[in-house]
């Protein structure tokens, strides 16, 4: 008897528990539709670039997008630079960047240009927020990372992009990456890779204090964006109530944000593996991403500054083997030989013992044999 009395006290406290889920989750969500609907004054945004025109890219071209401010120049041109070294198809590049940046980026471009027989194209646009609490946009987390989350808005000529956080690298050519475009459903509008792949380590599942996505949420370093499909679904109208709501418990400023919209709305999302956005947790203690072991690293994220760190000097070995690479030089003797040596040094250090996950790709590139030691 006191079994089935038990029973029946935990099956109530089950269902009133589940009811507060419920009544919680439609109040979160009325209380955002709210502020979307009065928040079109907030989203005044300049949409027009340094020439009184807006930017058009046809719906095949492939667009890569990135936001520079403060010390970023480099990181940003390092980036740019990997995409031009291994990409067979024509590639177009936004940059929005401050305006002492604007004039740097400019003149190296057009450098490469000439060395790459204008084999790319490129606009570099001033930063642009929304009028009212522009300066709070910018200075949410990183420097001027909150920009992306309005390129829906800033950019209504183009249909799609690929977004990169500065402190990425690529691997493999960025074609490789665009065809996951061809791989969404029809609602979907964005494609992230997981921010973690063990829930013993994860931050969101440990300490976040505000919605994510799925388990152990997302990272937004490497965000394809098709644009079109973001401004259908109203993205910018999401953006400020739910900064709004949240804006006490976020930690990591606009990533926090995306892991937000996509909590609520999980089936706009596509999700790729950890190949595309490779961090440091994935090799400091142990090799957790398999499908880099698989194929190899796609895209690197040297993110919290270990592009500039001694903890994994593998990540920093390899962004200074694409800085001090010359564009229009020999992939393979001024390239890969010398970080093949580099990494071969490095084999003692937690990620130095995967070092093949990030060979694997320029192996391929340059047709080499793969060495999986």
């Amino acid at each position: 008897m006191r079994n089935k009395m038990r029973l029946y006290i935990y099956l109530n406290i089950a269902v009133i528990v589940s009811i507060f889920l419920i009544i919680f989750y439609l109040y979160s969500i009325k209380q955002i539709d709210y502020y979307r609907e009065n928040v079109h004054s907030e989203l005044s945004i300049n949409i027009q670039n340094s020439a009184n025109e807006i930017i058009f890219y046809k719906r095949n071209d492939i667009v890569v997008a990135v936001v520079a401010c403060g010390d970023r120049l480099r990181e940003s041109l390092t980036l740019i630079k990997s995409a031009l070294m291994f990409s067979k198809a024509k590639l177009n590049f936004i940059v929005l960047a401050e305006d002492n940046l604007i004039e740097s980026f400019t003149e190296k471009l057009e450098e490469w240009k000439s060395f790459t027989n204008n084999a790319f194209t490129y606009n570099v646009l001033p930063l642009n927020f929304p009028t009212k609490d522009g300066n709070e946009w910018k200075k949410l987390f990183k420097p001027c990372a909150a920009q992306r989350l309005f390129l829906p808005d800033i950019l209504p000529g183009v249909d799609s992009l690929l977004y990169m956080d500065t402190d990425t690298l690529f691997l493999t050519p960025v074609e490789s990456i665009w065809e996951y475009f061809n791989k969404f459903n029809r609602s979907q509008m964005a494609a992230l890779a997981p921010e973690h792949e063990d829930s013993n380590i994860g931050w969101y599942n440990r300490f976040a204090k505000h919605p994510y996505y799925g388990k152990l949420g997302v990272n937004s370093g490497v965000m394809l964006m098709n644009l079109t499909r973001m401004r259908a679904f109203k993205w910018t109208e999401y953006v400020v109530p739910i900064y709004r709501k949240f804006k006490l418990h976020i930690t990591w400023g606009d990533q926090d944000i995306i892991n937000i919209i996509f909590h609520y709305h999980p089936g706009r999302l596509f999700l790729y593996s950890c190949r595309y956005n490779y961090r440091p947790d994935h090799c400091m203690y142990s090799s957790i991403c398999k499908s880099a072991e698989k194929d190899g690293v796609a895209v690197m994220h040297g993110s919290r500054g270990f592009f500039h760190s001694e903890k994994q000097p593998v990540f920093k070995a390899i962004f200074n083997a694409f800085d001090s690479f010359q564009i229009g030089s020999d992939v393979y003797k001024e390239f890969y030989q010398p970080l093949e040596t580099y990494l071969d040094a490095l084999e003692h250090t937690n990620c130095g013992k995967v070092k093949y996950v990030f060979l694997r790709n320029l192996q391929r590139f340059l047709d080499l044999e793969f060495d999986n030691t």
